[in-house]
């Protein structure tokens, strides 16, 4: 490969970016975002690198989730507050069922760009370009709206720096206390045939800290148990907001994209020769990279090879996103291949993008019966290839939604219009995501389960 430089992916073809008119006004947004403070430090991103190599070993469980995309219209309080408590309350079920810390990491503070499969949309005769993400233009259907605007990486900016705040506010400042576990439900639990089996565990853990207060262990002396760590990444898509961002490490003198703990690098976005894998060979930051059911063995070392040259552990995160209905015919292959040449990478199961599919009333849905399955067989076949399942990769919601089907309440396609608020992609919400916790448990600790 050719010397990296920061600016090197600009001579490199690139997919899924926008077309910008205004070349003055994206250079003056370009150097605005330089001279703004880092969103997240260097020192944070490599504590999570450590975490990500001990579950390569098979020390840890990867938590990734979050929104499809953010929304500038939908910023709020109550919003982030009701992500971390879905967290909250899935990270604690893995971590107590499963026996295994949880490495938390949010879709969140700037996953405001999404791929399209086509460039344009059509409406009624009129075309215009499709709706990439709030960072980059608008869902209104017109000309203006659909200009990709570069002020908007600027918004995109101040709203994730809002979102970190809060997140590390939640974080450190008591509401992550295990004393509080049982706080942690949502009002909408209340009536949830799995509450009784939240409430258990939540009692267990009451009677564990309530020991462990006898004998000298309290939230005084050991920050765990009242404070944790939410790390954050997003896909990184548009890398004229990305470049600005990177940063030097005071310390070693390294270079960090400091817009986030962790990027991924999406199926669409990973040519071997393209830009998107150029500008992030050259960072320290841990990548992840999708994988879809068309990769080949060769081509994901290849990948991998550009990506990880020194084999690091905790650098890449392979996030396999193949389908229910796929991905015993692809991942082995590709694990065994994988596991033969010793490649140190995390494996993580995205469920959702591969078991996308189209409602009679023309929503977008999800199964979770097949979210589900995918899992199950991710975890499977990598025990079979002798890899370690290390993590999962879903979008997901604090908020009550009708979008993916299936689950303890059994929502069926005619229940999708009653709370459908997703933007662009259908998202599990908070009932889905807790069941889906007690099974992934399950996985974990009991092998034979799957």
């Amino acid at each position: 490969m050719t010397q990296w430089t920061p600016a090197s992916w600009r001579n490199k073809p690139i997919a899924q970016h926008p077309e910008y008119s205004d070349k003055a006004a994206l250079e003056q947004a370009e150097k605005s975002l330089a001279k703004f403070p880092p969103l997240v430090f260097a020192e944070e991103i490599r504590a999570l690198k450590k975490q990500l190599a001990d579950v390569s070993e098979g020390k840890g469980f990867l938590l990734q989730g979050g929104d499809c995309a953010e929304s500038f219209s939908d910023f709020s309080a109550q919003g982030i507050r009701d992500m971390f408590k879905v967290f909250l309350q899935m990270s604690i079920v893995l971590t107590y069922a499963a026996r295994l810390p949880v490495t938390k990491v949010g879709r969140i503070a700037g996953q405001f760009a999404k791929p399209r499969s086509s460039n344009v949309e059509r409406r009624d005769g009129v075309e215009l370009p499709s709706y990439r993400g709030d960072i980059i233009n608008s869902t209104g259907f017109t000309k203006q709206d659909r200009a990709a605007d570069p002020n908007r990486m600027l918004q995109a900016y101040h709203q994730s720096a809002s979102t970190l705040n809060l997140l590390r506010a939640f974080a450190k400042g008591g509401m992550a206390d295990l004393h509080r576990v049982n706080q942690w439900n949502q009002s909408f639990l209340e009536d949830n045939p799995l509450r009784d089996k939240y409430e258990q565990l939540a009692t267990n853990i009451q009677d564990a800290l309530a020991f462990m207060e006898v004998i000298g262990i309290n939230s005084a002396n050991t920050p765990s148990l009242h404070e944790t760590t939410i790390y954050t990444s997003h896909e990184a898509l548009l890398l004229h907001y990305e470049e600005p961002l990177i940063r030097e490490d005071s310390l070693t003198g390294r270079l960090y994209d400091c817009s986030a703990h962790m990027h991924w690098i999406g199926e669409r976005t990973r040519q071997i020769d393209g830009a998107h894998l150029e500008f992030f060979r050259g960072l320290e930051n841990p990548i992840g990279l999708k994988l879809g059911p068309t990769v080949t063995p060769s081509e994901a070392i290849q990948l991998i090879d550009a990506l990880n040259p020194q084999n690091e552990p905790g650098r890449l995160t392979l996030i396999t996103r193949m389908g229910a209905d796929k991905i015993a015919e692809v991942l082995p292959t590709i694990a065994r291949r994988i596991t033969d040449e010793d490649r140190k990478v995390v494996w993580s199961c995205d469920p959702m993008h591969g078991n996308t599919v189209t409602a009679a009333s023309g929503h977008k849905t999800r199964s979770f019966d097949s979210i589900h399955e995918e899992i199950k067989q991710f975890f499977g076949i990598l025990r079979s290839e002798g890899a370690i399942p290390g993590g999962v990769h879903l979008e997901m919601t604090g908020l009550h939604v009708t979008e993916c089907t299936g689950g303890v309440y059994e929502l069926s396609e005619d229940d999708l219009h009653n709370r459908y608020l997703t933007q662009c992609d259908p998202r599990l919400n908070a009932d889905q995501v807790l069941e889906l916790a007690f099974r992934i448990a399950d996985f974990i600790r009991h092998p034979q389960a799957v």
